[in-house]
């Protein structure tokens, strides 16, 4: 910021210069919903503090700080949330996708904030008059079925009054799910299904549900112009990464980057559209399905060698009450392939 702006420029003035004038909640969730999502999550707010959604009049404190006050005035978040809820899926269930909310509990500015951190946090005057009045507008207006929270690091759980949300959430939204991180007690801890750290992939099975969120953009979770061809996933490793996190009972939460303008940046649309074209084929191997608790995976470690084939690491098992999916991530070297798991019996294995 520097070297770009001019000398004594706030953060709070790049504000304005969100417009999102291009912005098109029907074609996003047409290309997510093409991509084989089953659920999209938008950030609704992150640690600025800035707000995505109409919430000036329910929550006073994010006055002239939201998209109806500055920027757009377009309530972004709620054209999305009825475009997501209005499109269903084209493989597995053909149901409607599930809208979700991605929201920060602390903010990195807020004076009500760095008061009660000042304070060791025997305060909470922010989470009283900010974050949890902004939550339950979200849920209000929007019936979010997943809230990913983030921000919870500071302080404990207790602080952030997360068990009062979370009980009084679970009986407005009664499908509704929720992650891990409430408060600096609550990571990989407690909650729906655990994140554990960012772009998180334990390399093995876990009983708890669990979520890989990841970002096409290997050095950025926003839109970055300077970012060259060689920072985005391919969309075969994309793949890769979609079979290895379900075969380890996880869910795939793919980070997207849009830009100023509410376009979705082509690279991004390709490596989507890569992966619907590839889930068209192949869904049924990944949607609906659990790992297999024999085997999940064969690595190249263990490979053996017969015949004039051999082999291959990205060896993943997923499976339904009745088949077993054997995925290969990567061609083998030879033109056999020996798998090492799978072994011939009368009796049905689980």
């Amino acid at each position: 910021m520097n070297e770009t702006e001019r000398p004594n420029f706030a953060y709070q003035e790049f504000a304005p210069r969100f417009q999102a004038e291009l912005f098109n909640a029907s074609e996003w969730s047409r290309v997510f919903a093409q991509a084989g999502a089953q659920y999209v999550v938008l950030t609704s707010k992150h640690h600025d503090g800035f707000c995505m959604w109409d919430s000036a009049e329910s929550v006073p404190t994010t006055w002239q700080w939201n998209v109806m006050d500055v920027g757009p005035r377009r309530d972004l978040l709620g054209e999305l949330a009825s475009a997501i809820k209005a499109v269903n899926s084209p493989y597995h269930n053909k149901n409607p996708l599930k809208f979700g909310v991605y929201h920060s509990l602390y903010e990195w500015f807020n004076p009500l904030f760095l008061q009660d951190k000042k304070n060791n946090f025997t305060t909470d005057h922010f989470v009283t008059m900010k974050t949890m009045a902004e939550l339950v507008d979200l849920v209000e207006k929007y019936q979010p079925e997943l809230i990913w929270s983030d921000g919870e690091w500071e302080a404990s759980s207790d602080y952030w009054q997360s068990r009062k949300f979370l009980d009084w959430y679970s009986t407005k939204v009664k499908t509704g799910v929720w992650n891990d991180r409430w408060g600096s007690d609550t990571l990989c801890k407690h909650g729906g299904f655990f994140t554990c750290a960012d772009r998180y992939d334990p390399g093995h099975l876990l009983p708890q549900k669990w979520e890989n969120a990841m970002t096409i953009d290997k050095s950025s979770w926003g839109f970055n112009r300077e970012s060259p061809y060689e920072n985005y996933l391919s969309t075969k490793e994309l793949i890769h990464t979609l079979v290895e996190t379900v075969a380890y009972n996880g869910n795939l939460l793919l980070n997207v980057g849009p830009s100023a303008d509410g376009t979705l940046n082509p690279i991004f649309v390709d490596r989507l559209n890569g992966i619907g074209k590839w889930l068209s084929v192949n869904g049924q191997a990944i949607f609906g399905t659990t790992p297999w608790h024999v085997c999940q995976n064969e690595d190249t470690t263990n490979a053996t060698t017969t015949g004039t084939g051999t082999t291959t690491g990205g060896v993943y098992y997923t499976r339904t009450e009745n088949k077993l999916f054997v995925h290969l991530t990567q061609w083998p070297t030879g033109s056999t392939v020996r798998l090492a798991c799978p072994q011939a019996t009368k009796k049905k294995r689980k």
